[in-house]
């Protein structure tokens, strides 16, 4: 099968990780374990994550002229992905994010710097790359004016559209009704609905388009109403930053495959596990090779690990 065509539009920032034994308290100075640097944000995760299952994968995004932006870019381009449509942007900082991981969890805080300068005329500008995809896949750390405009581009050439809406934010209607995937997790699922105006009729309808990831729980699918549940793999893991990214590039990789929604999920979910596996966002994104070997072992277990039947 030909390679999958897949075009992320999103952040693209630099990592900077603090290992400590427990997240302090307000006011609180902790000795922390270990610091470093690593490239991330949730666009060019989602890119390197499609990119090593085999994707032909281009990235629209913004860094600064710094050392993180040509890091950031030197990274994606090692990674195989397309960065001939990321733009440089002159006196500004690329995008960071402050990460705490304590006990395999971790807390964030991100700083957009030149993420905010993926504008719609910049998305208009690549309409190209959009034209070309199997699947345009998109997140929220980008102005939101430019996902939605990213999404018309992909609707008026019939792209398929996965949108991870992460950080949850309220979406205007138009927008959610014109994606064709939402892939939130239970807290963004929540605040999602919570917050978006429309009939009954139509949330049922925003419904269907959820895949709501659980965590080491699995994937939560919505089919004519009913709820059908695709179990998590159990493992053990040592940092979960970058697991949600690592599922979204795989179920946009497996989509590309001819994979129907529930073997993308179950494929994804492997991807989620493997990824947590290692430290930062992008260490543990497996290939290919690295799945199907992985599949071999653990397929069709639940968090338990007891064979489903």
């Amino acid at each position: 099968m030909a390679a999958s065509k897949i075009t992320v539009i999103g952040s693209i920032n630099m990592d900077l990780v603090t290992s400590t034994s427990r997240i302090p308290e307000v006011g609180e100075t902790l000795i922390g374990d270990s610091f470093h640097t690593t490239p991330g944000g949730k666009g060019a995760n989602q890119a390197v994550a499609s990119a090593r299952l085999g994707a032909d994968v281009t990235m629209i995004g913004a860094v600064g002229d710094d050392s993180f932006g040509e890091a950031a870019v030197s990274n994606l381009r090692s990674e195989g992905v397309d960065t001939s449509t990321i733009m440089e942007v002159e006196g500004c900082s690329t995008g960071i994010a402050a990460i705490t991981v304590s006990d395999a969890d971790n807390s964030i805080i991100v700083v957009p710097g030149t993420n905010h300068h993926v504008t719609p005329a910049i998305i208009e500008k690549y309409e190209e790359a959009v034209k070309n995809s199997d699947i345009l896949l998109l997140q929220l750390e980008i102005p939101l004016e430019s996902v939605i405009r990213a999404v018309q581009l992909a609707k008026k050439h019939d792209i398929l559209t996965i949108l991870n809406p992460a950080p949850i934010q309220h979406l205007p209607l138009e927008l959610l009704e014109m994606v064709d995937y939402l892939t939130p997790n239970e807290h963004e699922q929540t605040l999602l609905f919570a917050s978006t105006d429309g009939s009954e009729e139509q949330l049922k309808k925003l419904q269907e388009k959820c895949i709501v990831t659980k965590g080491s729980k699995g994937v939560m699918l919505y089919r004519n109403g009913a709820s059908l549940s695709i179990p998590g793999i159990l493992v053990e893991a040592i940092d979960t930053t970058g697991a949600g990214d690592s599922f979204n590039g795989a179920l946009a990789y497996a989509l590309c495959q001819g994979a129907t929604m529930e073997e993308a999920c179950r494929f994804a979910n492997a991807v989620g596990a493997m990824s947590v596996t290692k430290f930062g966002a992008q260490a543990g994104m497996p290939t290919k090779e690295e799945v199907e070997e992985f599949l071999s072992t653990y397929d069709l277990r639940d968090t338990k690990g007891r064979t489903i039947e």
